[in-house]
């Protein structure tokens, strides 16, 4: 299934029901009283996140969904049908705007979340309404309420809790290959990645994580130039980024570490809370050095980056370095759980109603 990560619809609400103008007219009831009644609500337009959904291609080719109007109202005080709300399903992770007001409305990160998008009409009322002591005969009704309408962007950010990123041929598809399952393609040509891949990790029997892998980012991303810039915004949920870096094709410290700072000059110009994440320095394709080198090299290469951070030089191929990697990325989720979950217990302390 291709791909899709931003589409463009309008959904439009359902319009209420009219309220109903009526008179009793019975056999020996001369003067029947008003019996109008009311028309009923028009359907609400919801979205609603699936969990076994990961495109959103669907939308490019259905763009606009509608709810039925209400029912009017009719005589003898019947009253009109309330028209259904539409449920319409989308990937879990997408973020939903407004695209005349810019009004974020929503982020659907949870799966079975639901996000109401347009409220449907209310029903008119019927001359039933209307009745009072000085007023026996009203002849007056209220048309139902028109349904919201809006033209929204979805957009949407896929959840993973480690990021790649790196240059094009640094390995990041061949390393998510190499920590889970997923199977994204593999060459020895730039920009193999098209589109981003999640894989699970498994650390243990019951630790795992996810990570996600984008395509390569080149000097002038944040221009358009090259493919990863697009996807950028599949990082902004993550917790922890993995930079990864070639530092066995023939590059020299000065020529990966320039490469380096270019991606992480894109980075700063898409997003200051995107450079901000914590992002650990990965040295990949260990096996074409000479074993005896690795330390020498990675070394030299944290040095010239002035890295003071987590550093790994790992293997993608052989497997060199990427278990110790992956309990080492464990070990930083958990870590960071806790300390949510130590600050959530503070909080709630601190709380006039905490227990």
């Amino acid at each position: 299934m291709k791909f899709v990560d931003e589409a463009d619809i309008r959904v439009d609400a359902g319009r209420g029901g009219d309220g109903c103008v009526s008179f009793r007219r019975e056999k020996f009831v001369p003067r029947g009283g008003p019996d109008g009644a009311d028309g009923g609500d028009g359907g609400t337009v919801f979205l609603a996140a699936r969990e076994h959904l990961n495109t959103l291609v669907e939308f490019r080719v259905r763009r606009r969904f509608s709810a039925e109007n209400g029912r009017g109202g009719a005589g003898r005080n019947m009253t009109g049908a309330s028209a259904e709300d539409l449920s319409v399903a989308v990937p879990k992770g997408t973020e939903v705007r407004d695209i005349d007001t810019g009004e974020l409305l929503g982020d659907l990160t949870e799966a079975g979340a639901t996000l109401l998008v347009a409220r449907g009409g209310r029903g008119g009322k019927g001359n039933s309404r209307f009745k009072s002591s000085t007023n026996r005969t009203p002849r007056q009704s209220t048309p139902g309420e028109p349904g919201e309408q809006r033209h929204l962007q979805l957009a949407l950010k896929l959840l993973a809790d480690v990021g790649l990123l790196g240059a094009p041929n640094a390995g990041k598809s061949t390393l998510t290959r190499a920590l889970s399952a997923a199977k994204p393609k593999v060459a020895s040509y730039p920009f193999t990645t098209l589109h981003p891949h999640l894989g699970v990790v498994r650390v243990d029997t019951d630790q795992s994580f996810v990570v996600a892998d984008i395509p390569g980012l080149i000097a002038g991303a944040a221009d358009g130039a090259g493919l990863g810039i697009r996807f950028l915004k599949h990082l902004e949920r993550t917790r922890l980024l993995l930079h990864l870096v070639d530092a066995g094709s023939g590059l020299s410290a000065g020529d990966a570490g320039a490469e380096f700072r270019a991606i992480e000059a894109e980075l700063g110009r898409y997003s200051e809370r995107l450079a901000r994440q914590p992002r650990w320095l990965v040295l990949n394709k260990l096996d074409l050095l000479p074993r005896a080198e690795h330390e020498r090299i990675v070394a030299a290469i944290g040095e010239t980056l002035q890295w003071h951070g987590p550093l790994f030089g790992i293997s993608a191929v052989t497997g060199e370095g990427v278990p110790a990697l992956a309990r080492a990325v464990m070990r930083f989720l958990l870590k960071i759980d806790e300390q949510a979950r130590e600050a959530g217990d503070r909080d709630g302390a601190s709380s006039p109603h905490g227990e």
